[in-house]
């Protein structure tokens, strides 16, 4: 079967973007001296020691166990309040609804790097600066606008009938979301836990701001941490980026599909 010129052009974009990748798991599994004599050769030699090293002298275990406590709550912040907020927009009527629903949506237009060194101060004065809390609730702000903007898109297209069947039938609003609703936009709940928890793992500025004493640093800020003084020493470094980026990759790996869907979905439904 022969490939059309969209397929092979498809194939050598895949590749171009999937070698880096290859290329980092190639560097980081093989011997030092192989790192250091051949570079770019794909799998010459098999070694764990960089990848001992990393975990041990760069403390990349520490690192993620951290990366996980500042994203795991974040991502639980945005899901439950944007989803919450989402279905306020589409399915309640109250006054100043649009208003407000721009508003939110506006938080897209502004860049964080506006407003980050007012809200370094504010922490601080709250005595949330270089805490766990704090740096959820940063990293959970920046989520909110587009988690609610892409929710309600979801609710919006579900039909008015079945909320009015349900207060007919003397539903409360709670019973209305968490029984009727909720269940009808699993595929977009799914697609934004995956793209927030995806958001807040990659985050490295938050962390580098936010936490400054390093108590609580995750894998992204370690590995700027480890990359000091290791710029010839390749090896431990590309084991302590397979490292960074090996949980998010398993994790769209196996949510690709639900993903894929809940963001198809909300672009259609939008």
């Amino acid at each position: 079967m022969l490939l059309s010129g969209k397929h092979i052009l498809l194939l050598g974009l895949s590749a171009v973007m999937l070698f880096p990748l290859i290329l980092t798991i190639s560097t980081a599994l093989k011997t030092g001296h192989d790192v250091k004599v051949n570079p770019f050769g794909l799998f010459s030699s098999f070694s764990t020691e960089n990848i001992v090293e990393a975990w041990t002298v760069g403390d990349f275990g520490s690192y993620v166990v951290n990366s996980f406590l500042l994203s795991v709550p974040s991502t639980l912040l945005v899901v439950i309040l944007s989803t919450m907020a989402g279905y306020a927009f589409a399915r309640l009527p109250f006054p100043g609804r649009s208003l407000l629903f721009y508003l939110v949506v506006l938080g897209l237009l502004v860049p964080f790097f506006t407003y980050m060194i007012p809200l370094y101060f504010q922490l601080r004065s709250m005595g949330l600066l270089d805490s766990l809390i704090g740096t959820n609730l940063v990293l959970a702000s920046t989520g909110l606008s587009f988690g609610t903007f892409f929710m309600r898109a979801f609710f919006s297209d579900l039909p008015v009938e079945l909320d009015q069947a349900a207060r007919i039938d003397g539903a409360t609003e709670w019973q209305i979301f968490l029984k009727i609703m909720l269940p009808l936009v699993t595929s977009g709940i799914g697609a934004l836990s995956v793209f927030t928890f995806l958001q807040s793992w990659n985050n490295f500025l938050v962390p580098l701001l936010y936490m400054p004493s390093g108590e609580y640093r995750p894998l992204t800020t370690g590995l700027y941490v480890f990359l000091g003084g290791r710029s010839v020493d390749i090896g431990p470094l590309a084991a302590g980026t397979l490292i960074t980026i090996l949980p998010v990759v398993a994790l769209f790996i196996a949510l690709h599909k639900q993903v894929t869907q809940g963001f198809l979905s909300g672009a259609v439904k939008g």
